[in-house]
């Protein structure tokens, strides 16, 4: 994998030029009604923009939005209803002055998405789909290429690995390669390990030590915010793992990553001050 300018790297975001110098907030923007954490908005695009624009004025770099649910057991929504519920979103905030990243598998949803204003789509699939390379090859579009082993209804049902770190890298240098191929200038591809998608505790955890040698190579996306692996650390519930996604936030972060993609944006704009402030003076 080509290494990424350590000074100053720069994504190619849509019409932005992200700055990567220093660690990003994307804000996750639900619009589904069965979200795992328990924010999702649905089909109400008041609503959504009401809480994108609060998001906002937390200190979001980026929103990336969501028309289906992709937690462990969920199963999938037909590609008109996941049209129905993101497109009037993407439109309207286009012109937020944030990117506006589309988290879809679907071919159409990405191309429709980009049309709309969007400027990064986030696959949770790599781009495998047939015709989605299509879909995106073309565009400005950053695109983050995840790893999942398995399918969001099955991947937790006893997900293997004989070296976790090694295989999913490998399997993003294959993506990497495919979207390459394509004609995808590599300045708009960043990375994403997929924590909790086909992961136990444990591969993550080893996933998260792993953050620098996957950061050395491209810019690296990083999320864990409220997710069960933080559960299963600290006892707690969705709705109190608020220090925990923090802590992973920052661990991240620490080791590399260029966004983390989370719930909280407050607490983590806060965490990452202080985060920058003594790494200002090192």
């Amino acid at each position: 994998m080509k290494k990424q300018d350590s000074l100053r790297p720069q994504l190619q975001c849509g019409r932005f030029r992200l700055d990567l110098s220093v660690p990003r907030v994307m804000a996750i923007l639900n619009v589904t009604p069965d979200s795992f954490s328990g924010d999702g908005v649905a089909q109400n695009t008041g609503a959504a923009l009401a809480h994108a624009e609060n998001l906002i004025e937390q200190g979001a770099d980026l929103l990336d939005v969501g028309g289906e649910s992709t937690r462990p057991g969920s199963t999938a929504v037909s590609e008109q209803e996941e049209l129905d519920r993101v497109l009037p979103v993407v439109e309207a905030l286009a012109d937020s002055g944030v990117p506006v990243s589309v988290d879809t598998t679907k071919p159409a949803v990405m191309a429709a998405a980009i049309a709309a204003g969007a400027a990064m789509i986030n696959d949770i699939n790599a781009f495998r789909t047939p015709g989605a390379i299509e879909a995106v090859a073309d565009s400005s579009a950053a695109l983050c290429v995840m790893h999942m082993q398995g399918q969001p209804r099955t991947m937790q049902t006893a997900p293997h690995y004989m070296d976790v770190v090694g295989e999913v890298e490998a399997f993003l240098e294959t993506r990497i390669q495919a979207l390459v191929a394509a004609g995808v200038n590599d300045g708009r591809i960043l990375l994403d390990p997929g924590f909790g998608f086909g992961k136990t505790l444990e591969h993550n955890l080893a996933l998260l030590r792993a953050m620098p040698r996957f950061s050395r190579r491209y810019p690296v996306l990083a999320g864990m915010s409220r997710k069960s692996m933080l559960g299963r650390i600290t006892g707690k519930p969705v709705e109190e793992r608020l220090a925990a996604s923090v802590a992973a936030a920052l661990m991240a972060v620490e080791g590399g990553a260029r966004i983390v993609r989370v719930h909280d944006v407050a607490a983590t704009r806060d965490a990452l001050e202080v985060w920058k402030a003594v790494r200002e003076q090192a």
